[in-house]
Protein backbone atom coordinates (compact mmCIF):
# COMPACT_ATOMS: atom_id res chain seq x y z
CA UNK A 1 0.00 0.00 0.00
CA UNK A 2 2.74 2.46 0.96
CA UNK A 3 4.66 1.55 -2.20
CA UNK A 4 1.56 2.32 -4.27
CA UNK A 5 1.13 5.71 -2.60
CA UNK A 6 4.84 6.48 -3.10
CA UNK A 7 4.65 5.62 -6.81
CA UNK A 8 1.44 7.63 -7.24
CA UNK A 9 3.07 10.66 -5.60
CA UNK A 10 5.72 10.68 -8.34
CA UNK A 11 3.04 11.27 -11.00
CA UNK A 12 2.12 14.96 -11.10
CA UNK A 13 -1.56 14.49 -11.97
CA UNK A 14 -2.09 11.88 -9.25
CA UNK A 15 -0.16 14.00 -6.78
CA UNK A 16 -2.62 16.84 -7.39
CA UNK A 17 -5.54 14.45 -6.87
CA UNK A 18 -4.07 13.21 -3.57
CA UNK A 19 -3.44 16.77 -2.34
CA UNK A 20 -6.98 17.77 -3.34
CA UNK A 21 -8.42 14.79 -1.44
CA UNK A 22 -6.39 15.65 1.67
CA UNK A 23 -7.51 19.29 1.41
CA UNK A 24 -11.19 18.30 1.32
CA UNK A 25 -10.66 15.97 4.30
CA UNK A 26 -8.99 18.87 6.15
CA UNK A 27 -12.01 21.11 5.44
CA UNK A 28 -14.27 18.36 6.74
CA UNK A 29 -12.26 17.99 9.95
CA UNK A 30 -12.30 21.78 10.48
CA UNK A 31 -16.10 21.76 10.11
CA UNK A 32 -16.23 18.97 12.69
CA UNK A 33 -14.99 21.31 15.41
CA UNK A 34 -17.11 24.38 14.55
CA UNK A 35 -20.05 24.31 16.99
CA UNK A 36 -23.61 25.24 16.13
CA UNK A 37 -24.73 28.44 17.94
CA UNK A 38 -27.18 28.50 20.88
CA UNK A 39 -26.13 25.01 22.14
CA UNK A 40 -24.43 24.39 25.49
CA UNK A 41 -21.77 22.02 24.16
CA UNK A 42 -20.28 21.33 27.63
CA UNK A 43 -23.58 19.98 28.96
CA UNK A 44 -24.18 18.11 25.71
CA UNK A 45 -20.85 16.26 25.93
CA UNK A 46 -21.59 15.31 29.55
CA UNK A 47 -24.99 14.01 28.43
CA UNK A 48 -23.37 11.82 25.76
CA UNK A 49 -21.05 10.16 28.28
CA UNK A 50 -23.97 7.95 29.35
CA UNK A 51 -24.89 7.16 25.74
CA UNK A 52 -21.66 5.46 24.60
CA UNK A 53 -23.32 2.06 24.14
CA UNK A 54 -26.47 3.43 22.52
CA UNK A 55 -27.40 4.25 18.94
CA UNK A 56 -26.45 7.88 19.44
CA UNK A 57 -23.04 6.78 20.70
CA UNK A 58 -22.62 4.80 17.48
CA UNK A 59 -23.60 7.89 15.47
CA UNK A 60 -21.00 9.84 17.42
CA UNK A 61 -18.25 7.37 16.47
CA UNK A 62 -19.24 7.47 12.79
CA UNK A 63 -19.22 11.28 12.80
CA UNK A 64 -15.78 11.49 14.39
CA UNK A 65 -17.12 12.97 17.64
CA UNK A 66 -19.02 15.78 15.89
CA UNK A 67 -22.44 14.45 16.96
CA UNK A 68 -21.78 14.83 20.68
CA UNK A 69 -20.38 18.34 20.15
CA UNK A 70 -23.29 19.59 18.00
CA UNK A 71 -20.99 20.92 15.29
CA UNK A 72 -22.11 21.99 11.81
CA UNK A 73 -21.21 18.50 10.53
CA UNK A 74 -22.93 16.67 13.42
CA UNK A 75 -25.24 14.68 11.12
CA UNK A 76 -22.21 13.52 9.11
CA UNK A 77 -23.06 11.37 6.07
CA UNK A 78 -26.08 9.65 7.64
CA UNK A 79 -28.69 11.67 5.64
CA UNK A 80 -26.91 10.81 2.38
CA UNK A 81 -26.67 7.12 3.30
CA UNK A 82 -30.37 6.99 4.20
CA UNK A 83 -31.28 8.78 0.96
CA UNK A 84 -29.17 6.30 -1.02
CA UNK A 85 -30.89 3.35 0.66
CA UNK A 86 -34.32 4.77 -0.14
CA UNK A 87 -33.40 5.44 -3.79
CA UNK A 88 -31.92 1.94 -4.23
CA UNK A 89 -35.10 0.34 -2.89
CA UNK A 90 -37.37 2.62 -4.92
CA UNK A 91 -35.37 1.92 -8.09
CA UNK A 92 -36.15 -1.78 -7.69
CA UNK A 93 -39.79 -1.19 -6.69
CA UNK A 94 -40.85 1.53 -9.16
CA UNK A 95 -40.61 0.57 -12.88
CA UNK A 96 -40.18 4.19 -14.00
CA UNK A 97 -37.06 4.63 -11.86
CA UNK A 98 -35.73 1.25 -12.98
CA UNK A 99 -36.11 2.24 -16.64
CA UNK A 100 -34.45 5.56 -15.87
CA UNK A 101 -31.45 3.80 -14.32
CA UNK A 102 -31.02 1.10 -17.00
CA UNK A 103 -32.35 2.44 -20.30
CA UNK A 104 -31.43 6.11 -20.15
CA UNK A 105 -27.79 5.35 -19.37
CA UNK A 106 -25.63 8.14 -18.01
CA UNK A 107 -28.43 10.70 -18.24
CA UNK A 108 -30.72 8.50 -16.14
CA UNK A 109 -28.01 8.05 -13.51
CA UNK A 110 -27.62 11.83 -13.30
CA UNK A 111 -31.36 12.23 -12.71
CA UNK A 112 -31.32 9.62 -9.94
CA UNK A 113 -28.27 11.28 -8.38
CA UNK A 114 -30.13 14.61 -8.44
CA UNK A 115 -33.17 13.05 -6.73
CA UNK A 116 -30.82 11.54 -4.13
CA UNK A 117 -29.35 14.99 -3.41
CA UNK A 118 -32.77 16.54 -2.81
CA UNK A 119 -33.71 13.56 -0.64
CA UNK A 120 -30.52 14.07 1.38
CA UNK A 121 -31.49 17.66 2.13
CA UNK A 122 -35.02 16.60 3.14
CA UNK A 123 -33.74 13.83 5.42
CA UNK A 124 -31.12 16.20 6.85
CA UNK A 125 -33.89 18.66 7.68
CA UNK A 126 -35.88 15.95 9.48
CA UNK A 127 -32.88 14.62 11.38
CA UNK A 128 -31.72 18.14 12.21
CA UNK A 129 -35.13 18.95 13.68
CA UNK A 130 -35.15 15.67 15.65
CA UNK A 131 -31.67 16.41 17.03
CA UNK A 132 -32.82 19.92 18.02
CA UNK A 133 -35.78 18.41 19.88
CA UNK A 134 -33.41 16.06 21.72
CA UNK A 135 -31.26 19.01 22.79
CA UNK A 136 -34.31 21.06 23.75
CA UNK A 137 -36.06 18.28 25.70
CA UNK A 138 -32.92 17.65 27.78
CA UNK A 139 -32.38 21.38 28.52
CA UNK A 140 -29.07 21.55 26.65
CA UNK A 141 -29.73 24.87 24.90
CA UNK A 142 -27.82 27.99 25.87
CA UNK A 143 -30.70 30.09 24.54
CA UNK A 144 -34.28 29.10 23.77
CA UNK A 145 -36.81 30.50 21.32
CA UNK A 146 -38.03 30.18 17.75
CA UNK A 147 -35.05 31.92 16.14
CA UNK A 148 -32.38 29.73 17.84
CA UNK A 149 -34.38 26.65 16.80
CA UNK A 150 -34.51 27.75 13.16
CA UNK A 151 -30.77 28.54 13.13
CA UNK A 152 -29.83 25.19 14.71
CA UNK A 153 -32.00 23.07 12.37
CA UNK A 154 -30.92 24.91 9.20
CA UNK A 155 -27.25 24.73 10.24
CA UNK A 156 -27.47 20.96 10.72
CA UNK A 157 -29.22 20.61 7.35
CA UNK A 158 -26.71 22.82 5.54
CA UNK A 159 -23.87 20.85 7.11
CA UNK A 160 -25.22 17.53 5.82
CA UNK A 161 -25.67 19.02 2.33
CA UNK A 162 -22.12 20.43 2.42
CA UNK A 163 -20.67 17.02 3.39
CA UNK A 164 -22.51 15.47 0.45
CA UNK A 165 -21.01 18.11 -1.87
CA UNK A 166 -17.51 17.59 -0.43
CA UNK A 167 -17.83 13.84 -1.03
CA UNK A 168 -18.85 14.42 -4.64
CA UNK A 169 -15.85 16.70 -5.17
CA UNK A 170 -13.50 13.96 -3.94
CA UNK A 171 -15.17 11.41 -6.24
CA UNK A 172 -14.86 13.70 -9.26
CA UNK A 173 -11.51 15.43 -8.72
CA UNK A 174 -9.78 13.33 -6.04
CA UNK A 175 -8.97 9.69 -5.33
CA UNK A 176 -11.56 7.03 -4.51
CA UNK A 177 -15.18 7.29 -3.42
CA UNK A 178 -15.74 10.60 -1.64
CA UNK A 179 -18.39 9.46 0.85
CA UNK A 180 -16.25 6.45 1.84
CA UNK A 181 -13.18 8.67 2.30
CA UNK A 182 -15.13 11.03 4.59
CA UNK A 183 -16.42 8.10 6.64
CA UNK A 184 -12.87 6.73 6.80
CA UNK A 185 -11.56 10.08 8.09
CA UNK A 186 -14.31 10.24 10.73
CA UNK A 187 -13.51 6.80 12.15
CA UNK A 188 -9.73 7.23 12.04
CA UNK A 189 -9.98 10.57 13.86
CA UNK A 190 -11.23 8.69 16.94
CA UNK A 191 -8.22 6.36 17.06
CA UNK A 192 -5.72 8.73 18.80
CA UNK A 193 -8.27 9.49 21.55
CA UNK A 194 -9.01 5.78 22.01
CA UNK A 195 -5.30 4.94 22.11
CA UNK A 196 -4.65 7.62 24.74
CA UNK A 197 -7.60 6.36 26.80
CA UNK A 198 -6.29 2.81 26.56
CA UNK A 199 -2.81 3.87 27.75
CA UNK A 200 -4.38 5.84 30.61
CA UNK A 201 -6.49 2.86 31.71
CA UNK A 202 -3.45 0.56 31.71
CA UNK A 203 -1.34 3.06 33.66
CA UNK A 204 -4.09 3.52 36.26
CA UNK A 205 -4.58 -0.22 36.63
CA UNK A 206 -8.24 -0.25 35.54
CA UNK A 207 -7.32 -2.46 32.55
CA UNK A 208 -4.74 -5.26 32.46
CA UNK A 209 -1.99 -4.81 29.88
CA UNK A 210 -2.21 -8.40 28.65
CA UNK A 211 -5.95 -8.03 27.89
CA UNK A 212 -5.16 -4.97 25.76
CA UNK A 213 -2.35 -6.88 24.03
CA UNK A 214 -4.74 -9.73 23.21
CA UNK A 215 -7.27 -7.23 21.80
CA UNK A 216 -4.61 -5.65 19.60
CA UNK A 217 -3.53 -9.07 18.31
CA UNK A 218 -7.18 -9.90 17.67
CA UNK A 219 -7.63 -6.64 15.77
CA UNK A 220 -4.57 -7.40 13.61
CA UNK A 221 -5.94 -10.89 12.90
CA UNK A 222 -9.27 -9.35 11.88
CA UNK A 223 -7.47 -6.93 9.54
CA UNK A 224 -5.63 -9.84 7.88
CA UNK A 225 -8.92 -11.77 7.51
CA UNK A 226 -10.64 -8.73 6.00
CA UNK A 227 -7.84 -8.25 3.46
CA UNK A 228 -7.88 -11.95 2.49
CA UNK A 229 -11.67 -12.15 2.08
CA UNK A 230 -11.89 -8.78 0.30
CA UNK A 231 -9.42 -9.98 -2.35
CA UNK A 232 -10.91 -13.49 -2.57
CA UNK A 233 -12.88 -14.42 -5.67
CA UNK A 234 -14.56 -17.43 -7.27
CA UNK A 235 -13.25 -17.95 -10.79
CA UNK A 236 -15.81 -19.61 -13.04
CA UNK A 237 -14.06 -21.17 -16.11
CA UNK A 238 -15.20 -19.85 -19.49
CA UNK A 239 -14.33 -21.33 -22.89
CA UNK A 240 -14.69 -19.43 -26.18
CA UNK A 241 -15.45 -21.46 -29.29
CA UNK A 242 -13.37 -21.07 -32.44
CA UNK A 243 -14.87 -19.11 -35.31
CA UNK A 244 -13.53 -18.12 -38.73
CA UNK A 245 -13.93 -14.53 -39.92
CA UNK A 246 -12.53 -14.10 -43.42
CA UNK A 247 -9.14 -15.80 -43.45
CA UNK A 248 -8.57 -15.45 -39.71
CA UNK A 249 -9.60 -17.71 -36.86
CA UNK A 250 -10.81 -16.15 -33.61
CA UNK A 251 -11.58 -17.60 -30.19
CA UNK A 252 -10.62 -20.96 -28.82
CA UNK A 253 -9.02 -19.54 -25.68
CA UNK A 254 -9.89 -20.33 -22.08
CA UNK A 255 -10.47 -17.64 -19.47
CA UNK A 256 -12.51 -17.20 -16.30
CA UNK A 257 -15.36 -15.13 -14.94
CA UNK A 258 -14.25 -13.53 -11.62
CA UNK A 259 -16.91 -13.30 -8.90
CA UNK A 260 -15.76 -11.59 -5.71
CA UNK A 261 -16.71 -13.20 -2.39
CA UNK A 262 -17.42 -9.82 -0.80
CA UNK A 263 -18.92 -8.21 -3.89
CA UNK A 264 -20.70 -5.32 -2.14
CA UNK A 265 -17.76 -4.21 0.04
CA UNK A 266 -18.63 -2.19 3.14
CA UNK A 267 -22.06 -1.03 1.93
CA UNK A 268 -24.10 -3.76 3.71
CA UNK A 269 -22.41 -2.78 7.00
CA UNK A 270 -23.20 0.93 6.56
CA UNK A 271 -26.78 0.41 5.40
CA UNK A 272 -27.58 -2.25 8.01
CA UNK A 273 -26.23 0.01 10.72
CA UNK A 274 -28.45 2.88 9.56
CA UNK A 275 -31.60 0.76 9.43
CA UNK A 276 -30.96 -1.12 12.70
CA UNK A 277 -30.39 2.11 14.58
CA UNK A 278 -33.44 3.91 13.15
CA UNK A 279 -36.18 2.89 15.69
CA UNK A 280 -34.10 3.66 18.76
CA UNK A 281 -32.81 6.88 17.19
CA UNK A 282 -36.33 8.18 16.58
CA UNK A 283 -37.30 7.49 20.20
CA UNK A 284 -34.17 9.01 21.70
CA UNK A 285 -34.41 12.12 19.52
CA UNK A 286 -38.01 12.46 20.70
CA UNK A 287 -36.77 12.78 24.28
CA UNK A 288 -37.10 9.15 25.42
CA UNK A 289 -33.88 7.64 26.82
CA UNK A 290 -32.88 4.30 28.35
CA UNK A 291 -33.60 5.69 31.82
CA UNK A 292 -37.23 6.44 30.96
CA UNK A 293 -39.94 4.39 32.60
CA UNK A 294 -42.56 2.39 30.72
CA UNK A 295 -42.52 0.33 27.55
CA UNK A 296 -40.43 2.65 25.38
CA UNK A 297 -37.73 3.06 28.03
CA UNK A 298 -37.47 -0.73 28.26
CA UNK A 299 -37.41 -0.92 24.47
CA UNK A 300 -34.39 1.37 24.36
CA UNK A 301 -32.59 -0.57 27.09
CA UNK A 302 -33.00 -3.76 25.08
CA UNK A 303 -32.29 -2.14 21.71
CA UNK A 304 -29.13 -0.11 22.33
CA UNK A 305 -26.09 -0.82 20.16
CA UNK A 306 -24.53 -3.02 22.86
CA UNK A 307 -27.45 -5.43 23.32
CA UNK A 308 -27.94 -8.92 21.93
CA UNK A 309 -31.26 -7.93 20.31
CA UNK A 310 -29.51 -5.20 18.34
CA UNK A 311 -26.69 -7.61 17.41
CA UNK A 312 -29.19 -10.18 16.03
CA UNK A 313 -31.12 -7.60 13.97
CA UNK A 314 -27.84 -6.08 12.80
CA UNK A 315 -26.57 -9.52 11.67
CA UNK A 316 -29.76 -10.32 9.73
CA UNK A 317 -29.77 -6.90 8.03
CA UNK A 318 -26.15 -7.38 6.92
CA UNK A 319 -27.11 -10.67 5.25
CA UNK A 320 -30.15 -9.02 3.60
CA UNK A 321 -28.18 -6.07 2.21
CA UNK A 322 -25.37 -8.36 1.03
CA UNK A 323 -27.87 -10.30 -1.11
CA UNK A 324 -29.60 -7.08 -2.13
CA UNK A 325 -26.39 -5.50 -3.44
CA UNK A 326 -25.14 -8.66 -5.13
CA UNK A 327 -28.48 -8.78 -6.98
CA UNK A 328 -28.21 -5.14 -7.99
CA UNK A 329 -24.58 -5.29 -9.09
CA UNK A 330 -24.43 -8.71 -10.77
CA UNK A 331 -27.14 -9.93 -13.16
CA UNK A 332 -26.60 -13.62 -14.09
CA UNK A 333 -29.06 -13.47 -17.02
CA UNK A 334 -27.23 -10.50 -18.54
CA UNK A 335 -23.83 -12.19 -18.06
CA UNK A 336 -25.10 -15.41 -19.66
CA UNK A 337 -26.47 -13.47 -22.65
CA UNK A 338 -23.18 -11.61 -23.11
CA UNK A 339 -21.26 -14.91 -23.07
CA UNK A 340 -23.65 -16.38 -25.66
CA UNK A 341 -23.30 -13.36 -27.97
CA UNK A 342 -19.50 -13.59 -27.86
CA UNK A 343 -19.38 -17.34 -28.42
CA UNK A 344 -18.43 -18.14 -24.83
CA UNK A 345 -19.75 -20.92 -22.61
CA UNK A 346 -19.11 -22.53 -19.24
CA UNK A 347 -17.89 -26.13 -19.71
CA UNK A 348 -20.64 -28.59 -18.82
CA UNK A 349 -23.52 -26.10 -19.22
CA UNK A 350 -25.47 -25.10 -22.31
CA UNK A 351 -25.58 -21.44 -23.26
CA UNK A 352 -28.60 -19.43 -22.13
CA UNK A 353 -30.80 -20.40 -19.18
CA UNK A 354 -28.66 -23.30 -17.83
CA UNK A 355 -25.64 -20.99 -17.73
CA UNK A 356 -27.55 -18.21 -15.93
CA UNK A 357 -28.93 -20.72 -13.41
CA UNK A 358 -25.43 -22.03 -12.66
CA UNK A 359 -24.05 -18.49 -12.25
CA UNK A 360 -26.97 -17.64 -9.94
CA UNK A 361 -26.26 -20.74 -7.85
CA UNK A 362 -22.58 -19.80 -7.51
CA UNK A 363 -23.54 -16.20 -6.71
CA UNK A 364 -25.89 -17.31 -3.92
CA UNK A 365 -23.19 -19.48 -2.32
CA UNK A 366 -20.40 -16.91 -2.31
CA UNK A 367 -22.80 -14.13 -1.24
CA UNK A 368 -23.89 -16.22 1.74
CA UNK A 369 -20.28 -16.80 2.76
CA UNK A 370 -19.43 -13.11 2.34
CA UNK A 371 -22.54 -12.01 4.26
CA UNK A 372 -21.83 -14.36 7.19
CA UNK A 373 -18.23 -13.16 7.25
CA UNK A 374 -19.33 -9.51 7.42
CA UNK A 375 -21.95 -10.28 10.05
CA UNK A 376 -19.60 -12.23 12.32
CA UNK A 377 -16.89 -9.57 12.28
CA UNK A 378 -19.42 -6.78 12.85
CA UNK A 379 -21.30 -8.53 15.67
CA UNK A 380 -18.42 -10.23 17.54
CA UNK A 381 -17.23 -7.03 19.35
CA UNK A 382 -20.82 -6.41 20.51
CA UNK A 383 -21.07 -9.93 21.93
CA UNK A 384 -17.66 -9.60 23.61
CA UNK A 385 -18.65 -6.27 25.19
CA UNK A 386 -21.84 -7.83 26.59
CA UNK A 387 -19.94 -10.57 28.46
CA UNK A 388 -16.68 -8.73 29.17
CA UNK A 389 -16.32 -5.68 31.38
CA UNK A 390 -12.67 -5.42 30.37
CA UNK A 391 -13.56 -5.01 26.70
CA UNK A 392 -16.09 -2.31 27.48
CA UNK A 393 -13.64 -0.34 29.62
CA UNK A 394 -10.49 -0.76 27.55
CA UNK A 395 -10.93 2.55 25.76
CA UNK A 396 -10.98 0.95 22.31
CA UNK A 397 -13.94 2.37 20.42
CA UNK A 398 -13.07 0.85 17.03
CA UNK A 399 -15.27 -2.23 16.82
CA UNK A 400 -15.59 -4.76 14.05
CA UNK A 401 -17.82 -2.48 11.98
CA UNK A 402 -15.29 0.35 12.08
CA UNK A 403 -12.39 -1.97 11.23
CA UNK A 404 -14.24 -3.40 8.21
CA UNK A 405 -15.05 0.08 6.95
CA UNK A 406 -11.52 1.41 7.49
CA UNK A 407 -9.75 -1.57 5.89
CA UNK A 408 -12.30 -1.80 3.06
CA UNK A 409 -12.02 1.89 2.17
CA UNK A 410 -8.21 1.72 2.36
CA UNK A 411 -8.12 -1.24 -0.05
CA UNK A 412 -10.60 0.40 -2.46
CA UNK A 413 -8.57 3.63 -2.46
CA UNK A 414 -5.31 1.80 -3.13
CA UNK A 415 -6.96 -0.11 -6.01
CA UNK A 416 -8.22 3.19 -7.43
CA UNK A 417 -4.66 4.55 -7.31
CA UNK A 418 -3.27 1.43 -8.96
CA UNK A 419 -5.86 1.51 -11.76
CA UNK A 420 -5.12 5.18 -12.49
CA UNK A 421 -1.37 4.51 -12.52
CA UNK A 422 -1.91 1.54 -14.86
CA UNK A 423 -4.04 3.67 -17.18
CA UNK A 424 -1.34 6.34 -17.39
CA UNK A 425 1.31 3.68 -17.95
CA UNK A 426 -0.56 2.26 -20.94
CA UNK A 427 -1.25 5.73 -22.27
CA UNK A 428 2.44 6.60 -22.21
CA UNK A 429 3.32 3.25 -23.78
CA UNK A 430 0.92 3.75 -26.69
CA UNK A 431 2.06 7.29 -27.31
Amino acid sequence: MFQTIRNAWKIEELRKKIIFTLFIVLLYRIGNVVPVPYVDTALLEQYFVSLQNTVLGLYNVMSGGAFSSATIFALSIQPYINASIIMQLLTMAIPALERMAKEEGEEGKKKIASITRYSTVAIGLIQGFAYYMLIKNNSLLAETGIWPGIVIVLTFTAGSALIMWLGEQITEFGIGNGISIILFASIISRFPVSLLQMITNVSQGTTYWYSVALMILGALAIVVLIVVVTNAERRVPVQYSKRVVGRKMYGGQSTHLPMKVNMSGVLPIIFAQSIASLPATVLMLAGINDQSAGFWGGFLRGFNSGSMVYALIYFLLIIFFSYFYSTVQFNPVEVANNLKKNGGFIPGFRAGKPTSEFIQKVLNKITLFGAIYLGIIAVTPIIISVFSVTAANSGISLGGTSVIIVVGVALETVKALESQMLMRHYKGFLE
